[in-house]
C-alpha cells in the first residue's frame, strides 16, 4: 500500500477515503491520530491490524461538535455536558455509556465509548467532510512514543495506511486526558493537559483517580475502560530509568502552604542536585561497562549544567527536554526526545523526574511508562 501526505488542500480527498473504510492519520493539539470510520467494524478491526494493537484497548471516537455525541451515547448527564462546554475543542476525552450504532470493534469489547472533540481546525474540518464519528488511537505502531509529527507517522506506519494529514508539529505533545463519566462518580483514567485541578473546578468535586495511576498493579484479566491502562506504551527501543522521588508530588502539597517561594526554591535545588549526584554514581557503579556513546541523559534546561562536563568527557549523550519550570515545554518534547533516541541507537537513558502537579502528573505519567516503571528513589 502507498501512503500518501496530504496537506490542508487535500481534506476532502482524506475524507473520502475514511468514507469508504479506508485509514487517514490526522493531526490534533496532542498528538497525530491514526483514523478510521467509527461506526464501520471493518475499518475498526484495520486500525488494530495497522496498530498491531491489542483488540481490548478500545479507541477514541473524535466528534467535531457537541452536537455529534448525543446519537453515540445512551445519555449525555449534566455533568458530562457541562465538561464538554468547558473544554471542547480541547484535550479531553469522556467516557460514556454507548448507543447501539457504536459497535464493539471501536470499543475494545466494551458497553462505553470514549469520545472527544480535538482542537484542531484541520482535523475537524476532516471530521465533518467525512460526516461520521473518527476512531483514533495514537498513529503509531503499539507501544512505541505517541507522533507529534507527520514524519514519526510515516516512520511506523507507512505502508499500512491510505495517508497522513500533515499539520506541523502537535502542541501539547501526550495525549488527551480521560475521564469516564459513565458511572456515579468521575473517574480520572489517564491525565493529559486538562488537569485535576482543572476538572475539580468545573465539577466542583474531585474526580476520583483509578488506582493504577497510582501504582496499583493490575490484576489477571484487568479489562482496560481507556486507551493506555493496560499494555506497554510509549516506550523507546532503549531501557530507560527514572530518578526522582517517590514522595516528592506527596512533599509538595504538604509544605507547599508553610514555606515561602525562596524555601521552596532552594529545597528544588537541593534535589536537583541530589538527582545529578546519583545518576553520576549510577553511571560509575552500574554502567561502567556499558558504552558512554550509547547511554543518553534527559534532563531539564535548568539543570543540564550538571551533566555537562560528564558528558564532554565521556562522550554520553545530553538532551534537553525543556525548562522544569514550564512543563508544558516537557510533554511538547517527549516523545520526539525519545524517537531520537531510538534513530540515534541509543541503548541506555537516564532521566530526571519532575513534579508531578498540574499537568506534570501527565508528563510522569508517560514517563513511567516509557521506563516500564524501572524508577530509583533519590
Amino acid at each position: 500500500m502507498n501512503t500518501r501526505i496530504f496537506s490542508k488542500k487535500d481534506i476532502e480527498e482524506a475524507a473520502q477515503i475514511l468514507k469508504a473504510g479506508g485509514l487517514v492519520a490526522f493531526p490534533t493539539e496532542t498528538v497525530y491520530g491514526l483514523g478510521g470510520n467509527g461506526l464501520d467494524k471493518e475499518a475498526a478491526r484495520k486500525i488494530y491490524a495497522a496498530k498491531g494493537r491489542p483488540s481490548d484497548n478500545p479507541l477514541i471516537l473524535h466528534v467535531s461538535k457537541m452536537e455529534e455525541v448525543y446519537p453515540l451515547v445512551e445519555s449525555v448527564p449534566e455533568k458530562a455536558k457541562l465538561l464538554m462546554e468547558s473544554f471542547w475543542p480541547g484535550p479531553l476525552t469522556l467516557i460514556l455509556k454507548k448507543s447501539k450504532i457504536v459497535p464493539l470493534e471501536s470499543t475494545g469489547g466494551l458497553d462505553t465509548v470514549a469520545l472527544r472533540c480535538p482542537d484542531n481546525g484541520v482535523t475537524l474540518e476532516l471530521i465533518e467532510r467525512a460526516g461520521l464519528p473518527v476512531a483514533g488511537p495514537s498513529a503509531n505502531l503499539s507501544g512505541s512514543p505517541s507522533p507529534t509529527e507527520a514524519s514519526h507517522v510515516y516512520h511506523d506506519l507507512s505502508g499500512r495506511i491510505e495517508g497522513i494529514l500533515d499539520d506541523g508539529a502537535v502542541g501539547i505533545g501526550v495525549e488527551s486526558t480521560i475521564l469516564d463519566m459513565s458511572t456515579d462518580r468521575p473517574t480520572l483514567l489517564r491525565p493529559g493537559a486538562i488537569t485535576l485541578e482543572d476538572l475539580t473546578e468545573v465539577l466542583g468535586e474531585k474526580p476520583e483517580i483509578d488506582p493504577t495511576l497510582l501504582g496499583k498493579k493490575m490484576e489477571d484479566g484487568f479489562i482496560p475502560k481507556a486507551p493506555g491502562m493496560k499494555y506497554r506504551h510509549y516506550a523507546p527501543k532503549a531501557e530507560m530509568i527514572l530518578f526522582c522521588s517517590l514522595e516528592e508530588k506527596e512533599s509538595e502539597d504538604k509544605t507547599s502552604e508553610k514555606k515561602g517561594s525562596e524555601d521552596r526554591i532552594s529545597e528544588g535545588k537541593e534535589y536537583e542536585y541530589k538527582v545529578s549526584k546519583r545518576i553520576a554514581e549510577y553511571l560509575e557503579e552500574e554502567g561502567k561497562g556499558f558504552p558512554r556513546e550509547k547511554i543518553a541523559i534527559l534532563c531539564a534546561e535548568e539543570t543540564k549544567h550538571f551533566y555537562q562536563e560528564m558528558a564532554e568527557k565521556e562522550g554520553i549523550i545530553l538532551k534537553v527536554l525543556g525548562r522544569r519550570d514550564e512543563p508544558l515545554s516537557m510533554t511538547h518534547n517527549l516523545f520526539r526526545t525519545l524517537r531520537e533516541c531510538d534513530e540515534e541507537g541509543i541503548g541506555l537513558i537516564l532521566s530526571e523526574g519532575y513534579s508531578e502537579e498540574g499537568i506534570g502528573f501527565a508528563l510522569m505519567n508517560r514517563m513511567k511508562k516509557a521506563a516500564g516503571q524501572k524508577i530509583i528513589a533519590v
